[in-house]
């Protein structure tokens, strides 16, 4: 895990956690939000990967999964729910 850190680190892509007002945050670049299609007012989604490391993703994966099984169920019922919407 550390090497992947250091790999990230020399490449210039990492977040340094700073005061703001009262709080604690991290600033990303313009660079780093073009690249991920992030603008002010997305949500990034935490995804705990091992003891001390995370996965900071504009993909939610319980909203994902739930989605999934709404679709299984839409199909399962399609014919009821085309007679409940007449």
């Amino acid at each position: 895990m550390n090497e992947v850190f250091r790999k990230i680190e020399a490449e210039g892509d990492y977040l340094q956690i700073r005061k703001i007002g009262n709080s604690l945050g991290v600033i990303l670049t313009k660079e780093t939000l073009a690249r991920l299609n992030l603008k002010e007012g997305d949500k990034l989604h935490i995804v705990e990967q091992s003891e001390r490391g995370i996965q900071l993703s504009a993909y939610d994966p319980k909203h994902a999964a739930a989605m999934e099984i709404g679709r299984e169920i839409m199909d399962e019922y399609k014919d009821t729910f085309r007679e409940l919407a007449k």
